[in-house]
């Protein structure tokens, strides 16, 4: 059967496995053109074809829930839920969402782009469905991997999966990597499927034939019915019945800690069943089907092996991450090289060099070291270089023990994922004036992946926290300066530099600020428009700064630079205009504009200027272009040299 007559799940249930193979086939050429020609994520998705495939022909979505964490290795689920039509819009304005969206389709439950929730989404739904709330819905299957399995939230949600015998099943899609390889000892190291030997030593192939065949065995409710009998017996035998059970356990926990990964999580509660072929229809099938049928005594994991990138030679040959994520390619060569850019190449080249005369400097990224441009600096300093996995809190709580210790620890994120570890932040970093310097990147809109992934609450977030100074580069090399100041900035407490995705605009020497001092870029001696702008809405500002002076027009503009503590000097001149903008590209409700309003009004307070403040509306924004989503929102040069006149003519 071709992809094209696959419109629903149950679609799948009467093939062959031979057919099976062969749609395999025919839907990794399909996402390789899809995202060759809209960009998105590509090698978790071709990873897990087979997975997805064997998950729909043994669980009926929607009936049975199938929850996805993280929700980028959804496309094959969605390929096979009615939506290959709009693969042609993936990721564009108004066109499918590169994760799962419960607006698309009633087969998406939760719209899971931030990794390690999923396990507590599904505890609910269990306890809900447990309940009698969720109609006639059967199973509650939690699929995670790709990482996500690093994530505290996910051991917290496993913890009491286990205590509640909550009735869950877990499919652990174990490829071996997060973005970059998977900072974490549950997985198979080197991965079984990505093996350099051709041919594994005889004892390996006993010991994984054997433990397959162990699998095979705890899979059969016949053995478990038999289990359950030999225990009972074993537990009523006078005098050492007791003894001999506990013996009886000792002697399965033995062979299973040899053979297999389990003892974490049957510690917890959670039965184990695994490692299976995740590209062998046969045993997903069985393992899945099993799974169900057990899943009645509580929660079960079922640990799949996938290769990362299956099937597309770029992929497969891609060390740094498998192709995770590509942007648009031609799918014959496969996508160039990922490289840093931007700002992120600006802050990738400062770090190392800082580092070079600094020997406290230390790196810390959470399973994002090639996205944040910090695999220069592991090549570098690869003994000051920490990943830690998809573990934001940890991550922050890390930097403030090496604070501690009089490290100079530099946190790199994207801005979206700092609000995973505000608590951490707050109260172990600033609370105790550490010398932490958060670099977020991707801050302000970055359109492709939609609202989750939009970094828009770093500065009204940041900038109450005491102690906090927050700064805004408007260029690399203003980015760079920064980052030297905030290693002494830092002695008096915690520092953040967030910047924005993309191209970084360029200036000459005498164009970049120092401190926490503002910048004046223009003047207007008639003191009747100042525009105080932060971060990359500069360059946008300082277009319409030009397009009003062509018309003979004059305005003052300031590159904030300092969001937290504004520049006294700045806050004085704007206070000596008739009229204010403030411009970011952050949330505007509670944001740095307001700050500065209140800042400038303080000055003058009988008679302040007139003040305009811009920024981001408090709503959810979709997935499209940043440049298209911030001209809508009249963030770009046409709409502050409209907001100006318009403020000029009232």
């Amino acid at each position: 059967m071709a992809l094209a007559d696959i419109r629903q799940p149950s679609d799948l249930r009467g093939l062959s496995h031979s057919q099976l193979e062969e749609l395999s086939g025919e839907i990794r050429d399909f996402i390789v053109a899809a995202v060759a020609e809209t960009g998105g994520h590509l090698g978790s998705n071709l990873g897990a074809v087979e997975l997805t495939l064997a998950l729909h022909r043994v669980f009926e979505s929607p009936r049975d829930a199938i929850l996805w964490d993280t929700g980028h290795q959804s496309y094959v689920h969605k390929l096979v839920t009615g939506r290959r039509g709009g693969f042609s819009q993936l990721r564009q304005a108004g066109g499918l969402s590169g994760y799962p969206s419960r607006e698309e389709s009633v087969h998406d439950f939760i719209e899971n782009s931030h990794a390690s929730t999923v396990l507590s989404y599904a505890h609910g739904m269990a306890v809900a469905r447990d309940k009698g709330q969720l109609g006639d819905r059967r199973h509650v299957v939690a699929v995670i991997g790709d990482g996500s399995l690093t994530g505290g939230m996910a051991y917290e949600a496993l913890n009491n999966l286990g205590h509640s015998k909550s009735k869950v099943i877990i499919v652990l899609n174990d490829n071996g990597r997060s973005y970059a390889p998977t900072v974490s000892n549950l997985t198979h190291q080197p991965h079984p499927l990505e093996e350099t030997s051709d041919m594994p030593r005889p004892r390996d192939r006993f010991t994984r034939r054997l433990s397959r065949t162990l699998t095979n065995v705890r899979l059969n409710p016949v053995y478990v019915q038999r289990q359950r009998r030999l225990e009972k017996w074993l537990h009523d035998l006078p005098v050492v019945g007791p003894q001999a059970e506990r013996g009886l356990e000792a002697i399965k926990a033995g062979i299973r800690e040899y053979l297999q990964p389990t003892a974490f999580f049957e510690a917890l509660g959670v039965r184990y069943v695994g490692p299976v072929d995740g590209h062998n229809f046969e045993e997903l099938e069985h393992a899945l089907s099993a799974a169900a049928t057990r899943s009645e005594e509580g929660p079960i994991v079922v640990h799949v092996l996938t290769q990362k990138g299956r099937g597309y030679s770029p992929a497969e040959d891609d060390d740094e991450k498998h192709l995770h994520d590509a942007p648009v390619f031609d799918p014959i060569s496969g996508p160039p090289k990922s490289v840093p850019t931007g700002y992120t190449q600006a802050f990738a080249d400062a770090l190392i060099k800082e580092a070079q005369s600094d020997q406290r400097i230390v790196a810390i990224t959470a399973a994002m070291p090639g996205p944040t441009g910090l695999i220069a600096f592991e090549s570098h300093f690869p003994d000051r270089f920490f990943d830690v996995g998809i573990a934001e809190q940890h991550a922050v709580t890390f930097a403030a023990g090496l604070a501690m210790g009089g490290m100079r620890p530099v946190v790199a994120l994207y801005s979206t994922f700092l609000n995973r570890a505000w608590d951490q932040l707050v109260y172990d970093v600033a609370l105790h004036r550490l010398p932490v310097v958060f670099c977020l990147d991707r801050a302000g809109i970055t359109g492709d992946d939609g609202p989750s992934h939009h970094g828009i609450y770093d500065m009204a977030l940041l900038s109450k926290v005491p102690g906090m100074r927050v700064l805004a580069p408007s260029s690399a090399q203003d980015l760079q300066q920064m980052l030297h100041d905030a290693m002494s900035l830092a002695d008096t407490g915690p520092v953040v530099i967030r910047y924005p995705k993309g191209n970084a605009r360029q200036v000459a020497e005498h164009d970049v600020g120092s401190g926490l001092q503002a910048r004046r870029m223009a003047s207007d001696p008639a003191k009747s428009l100042c525009i105080l702008a932060v971060g990359k809405m500069v360059g946008a500002a300082e277009q319409a700064v030009a397009a009003l002076a062509h018309n003979g027009i004059s305005a003052t503009l300031w590159d904030v630079r300092s969001c937290v503590p504004a520049d006294d000097l700045m806050i004085r001149d704007a206070a000596a205009h008739r009229r204010v903008i403030t411009i970011e590209d952050g949330i505007r409700d509670g944001g740095i504009g307001f700050l500065l309003a209140d800042a400038i009004t303080s000055v003058t307070p009988a008679t302040p200027p007139v003040i305009k403040v811009l920024g981001l509306p408090t709503r959810f924004i979709p997935h499209a272009k940043p440049d298209v989503i911030l001209a809508k929102l009249g963030l770009d040069a046409t709409g502050i040299e409209r907001t100006a006149r318009e403020m000029l003519a009232s």
